[in-house]
């Protein structure tokens, strides 16, 4: 699998993100900020293990507080693919992963980030 121009803006953009909430607090982020640590999240699971195992230690909402916030958003693809079942996203989330990733950046011009 060839590395994705969507791959660096996650780690990037993910990072900055990070980087926010430790400094201000998770309340300092926006419901697109948020939504974005959700990917971050679920994008570190799959790449680095593989699978959600360390979901409870990371973040054991991750998915459920994704479907919620790109549904608010109204962010269609995003909201589709994180109500899946878990072992559905664990196993789609890669051909999922450019829409996602292409809607969630188009939608940051579209809220207050």
């Amino acid at each position: 699998m060839a590395h994705t121009e969507n791959q660096t803006w996650v780690v990037e953009r993910g990072g900055e993100v990070v980087e926010k909430m430790a400094h201000a607090g998770g309340a300092s982020l926006s419901d697109w900020e948020r939504l974005v640590y959700c990917l971050w999240v679920t994008d570190y699971m799959l790449r680095n293990a593989g699978d959600f195992a360390n979901a409870e230690v990371m973040y054991p909402d991750f998915q459920t507080d994704a479907a919620r916030l790109a549904k608010s958003l109204g962010l269609a693809v995003t909201h589709t693919t994180f109500s899946l079942s878990r072992r559905k996203l664990q196993r789609e989330y890669f051909n999922r992963f450019e829409a996602i990733c292409d809607e969630i950046k188009k939608a940051e011009h579209d809220v207050d980030a």
